[in-house]
């Protein structure tokens, strides 16, 4: 069975949400225990993860030092966070094998996606990122060439394009490396967004939605499951009131028709309830979306909000 494991960005810091170095590695050691056993079970594992806080923290470098150094591009904050997460992550992954007397290699592999250069969030971005700033600093930032938005009390806000993934570049090294024998942790933050220009891929400034850059990888590379990995153990149902209910084992359809329904917000639960379902109905034996407590045993057993055909 090959599974693709996608770590919601929340995987990488403590349960405050804080993201210093030493919260990273912490809640790396984790995750990395489930996917270590998943390993022991011979399911064949593919890992992908977010990187909101990683690159919010690289826009705020960014920030600091606008009046010295020309910011770094978004598809390069892109790139650098898959390199740092992919090495924490594997360093967590080898100890986690190694505690079981498991040998196994691990790889990652930066990962670039394509997207429509023609996409509608290019010429209306939507995608906040980053962190509020008084309109004073955000007009330095102006300057250089990025949308900024007033949001009222709180000041000025980045926003970006959030364009459909349309392919995983990088894909058939993703499975060279699957058939060599390696853990493959691919992908991160949904991919480094790139569009082609006459034949050459060029970074473009966006953002790309991290659950939808996992379904596809998922079927780009044959993945018979998807598990999304967040902070919760099940979509729920009239969140946040007395009437609030989990979501366990679904149809694709009927999941479908819960979303329509709005039970889901668009900035959190909607995007992973959305991928999970492209998955299922383009092929995926079952999507889940849990917490990272019940990992390994979403595999084979209905634990989570499970989506069937």
């Amino acid at each position: 069975m090959r599974v693709l494991l996608a770590l919601g960005g929340n995987a990488m810091t403590n349960a405050e949400g804080r993201a210093q170095p030493e919260d990273q590695i912490a809640a790396a050691q984790v995750a990395m225990a489930a996917v270590a056993e998943l390993l022991g079970r011979d399911v064949e594992v593919v890992l992908t993860h977010g990187n909101g806080p990683q690159v919010g923290n690289l826009l705020v470098k960014n920030e600091l030092a606008a009046g010295v150094v020309p910011p770094v591009p978004l598809d390069w904050c892109g790139a650098q966070t898959q390199g740092t997460l992919g090495v924490v992550l594997m360093n967590a992954l080898d100890a986690a094998l190694a505690d079981r007397g498991i040998d196994r290699p691990a790889a990652t592999l930066v990962t670039r996606t394509r997207v429509d250069a023609d996409d509608p969030g290019f010429t209306t971005p939507t995608k906040p990122i980053g962190r509020h700033l008084p309109k004073v600093q955000a007009q330095v930032l102006v300057d250089r060439g990025e949308t900024w938005q007033d949001r009222g009390a709180k000041g000025w806000r980045r926003v970006v394009a959030s364009p459909e993934p349309r392919e995983i570049l990088d894909a058939p090294a993703v499975v060279a490396l699957i058939a060599a024998g390696f853990v493959v942790i691919a992908n991160g933050g949904g991919g480094v967004p790139g569009i082609r220009e006459n034949g050459r891929l060029r970074g473009v400034e966006a953002v790309i939605d991290k659950d939808l850059g996992a379904a596809l990888l998922a079927r780009s590379i044959g993945a018979d499951v998807l598990v999304i990995g967040t902070d919760v153990a099940h979509a729920v149902l009239h969140w946040g009131t007395p009437q609030a209910r989990d979501v366990g084992t679904v149809t694709v359809a009927r999941m479908r028709e819960l979303a329509a329904e709005g039970h889901f917000a668009s900035g959190s639960m909607g995007p992973k309830v959305d991928a999970a379902c492209r998955f299922v109905e383009q092929g995926g034996r079952r999507a889940v979306i849990t917490d990272l407590a019940h990992l390994a045993d979403a595999i084979t057993d209905d634990v989570g909000t499970v989506i069937v055909p």
